[in-house]
Formats: C-alpha cells, structure tokens, sequence
C-alpha cells in the first residue's frame, strides 16, 4: 500500500488571502490533493478573487450552505443562525457577497456537489460541509456524542467524515474503527484571540488516517485594508486584527463560548 496526503480547507468567507497562502502552505508539503469544503463566501471582501485561486490550483469543492444560497440566487444564507443580532450581520456579509459575485461564478456555485467521496488506499472518506445529513449541521465538539458520529459513519458508509461549518477544528477517533474531523475554516481566527487560521493535512498510509491541523499565518493586514476600503462592519474587522469573534456566537455551546472574550 502506498501514502497520499491531501489538504482540507474548512469556510473561505472571502478570505482570498489566507486561501492563497493556505494552497502555497500545502502544495509546499507535497499534497496530491486539494479539497474546499465549502462556504466560500461571507466575511471578507472581494469574493471574485477565490475562484481563479480554486481554478487556477485545481482545489476540489463542495457546496456549503452559502454556495447553495447565492448560487440559487437565496435571500439568506442559511447559516442556521436564531439570534436576531447574528442574522443582522450574517444578512449584512450575504448581501455585500451576493452583490459581488459575479453571474458566471453563481452559476458555478449551484452546481457544486454537497459531497465529494473519495477512496484512498482502501478507506471510504466522506468530505461534507456540516454533516453527512445536512449541509448546515453544527457538529461540535463539546455536544457531539461518539455515538452518533458512529451511526453518521454506519449510515452513509464511509471510514472517515470530515466536515467544517463550525469555524473550530477538531477530531475523534470512534470505537468502530471510523473517524470525524472537523477541518477548521480559513475565513477567521478560531476566537482564541491569536490571528492565525486553520487548516488540515490529512495523510492515509497502511490503512491508517493521521491528522495534522495546520495553523496559518497570512497577510491579515493586507486583508483588514480591503475590509476597511469595502466599509465592511467594524465588528468584523475586530475579528481579523484580535482573533476574537464579535459576531455568530448565539450558535456557540457553552464550553465553547467560554473559552472566548464574548
């Protein structure tokens, strides 16, 4: 049996800078793949700068709630939020990304697979955007228990899931042999108050899985300015510059919350 490794990057939220430098980080490593799992929009600015990144590197994509939304031309983006505040600025980052992006990359955002399943040196993997269920699913860690994760892996047949959505990384390995990883995003910091960002190395060597998340430094100032000359919300610029979430933490479980400032 041979080794293969491939990359595996969570929410782009427009962040077209750390994308850039996340591809370069990875084909550096010496990856056979590139893989996007979707949300490519919110956030940041500029969405028509992602795609040549994808197409000119040949990053394989799912759609994420976000793709689905703008790519069929939605009023929102389905992100799953209830708090009125969260919506808000979650309508503000649709709205500015729906208007930005250009017809011919909406079109390519709705016909984007919600999955991509690959077979690498035997095992069955499953690349998702939330859940294998539901493309908007919030798996986190703190409330997700082994033991659905195991039926999720039972039910859609698959060794591996490995989803995003949540904006925080993490894994587990399951009593039948399966695993979960949630790769992290690209779109903001993780609300530890560092600026890096995250992304996953995930190598398949003798039949067995090893994850490595990535931490990424990029240009966020070259970021923040872009934000600051597109008169994106403040609270959204704070997050880039302190690595602290401002906004969409109504959807956070309480173990989560805590370890933020908010």
């Amino acid at each position: 049996m041979g080794k293969t490794r491939v990359a595996l990057f969570g929410g782009v939220y427009n962040n077209w800078v750390a994308l850039e430098a996340a591809i370069h980080h990875a084909e550096n490593r010496g990856v056979d793949g590139l893989f996007c799992l979707g949300d490519l929009g919110a956030f940041g600015p500029h969405p028509d700068k992602v795609f040549p990144l994808l197409f000119d590197h040949q990053v394989q994509v799912v759609q994420g709630n976000y793709d689905h939304s703008i790519g069929n031309d939605l009023n929102d983006c389905q992100c799953g939020y209830t708090d009125p505040r969260d919506n808000y600025f979650a309508q503000i980052s649709y709205e500015y990304t729906y208007e930005k992006t250009h017809p011919s990359n909406r079109r390519w955002l709705r016909e984007l697979p919600s999955e991509i399943r690959l077979e690498i040196e035997g095992k069955q993997i499953l690349v998702c955007h939330g859940s294998p269920r539901k493309t908007n699913e919030f798996l986190w860690e703190s409330t997700t228990s082994t033991h659905f994760l195991e039926k999720l892996t039972r039910d859609f047949e698959c060794d591996l899931i490995c989803g995003t959505h949540t904006g925080l990384h993490w894994k587990r390995e399951l009593s039948n042999g399966g695993s979960f990883v949630n790769v992290g995003v690209l779109g903001r910091p993780e609300n530890d108050g560092k600026r890096n960002v995250w992304y996953t190395l995930l190598t398949v060597s003798e039949g067995e899985f090893e994850v490595e998340f990535v931490p990424l430094e990029y240009d966020y100032q070259r970021l923040i300015a872009e934000m600051k000359a597109e008169k994106l919300p403040p609270e959204f610029i704070e997050t880039i510059e302190t690595g602290w979430w401002t906004t969409c933490l109504e959807v956070l479980p309480g173990r989560e919350r805590r370890t933020g400032r908010f």
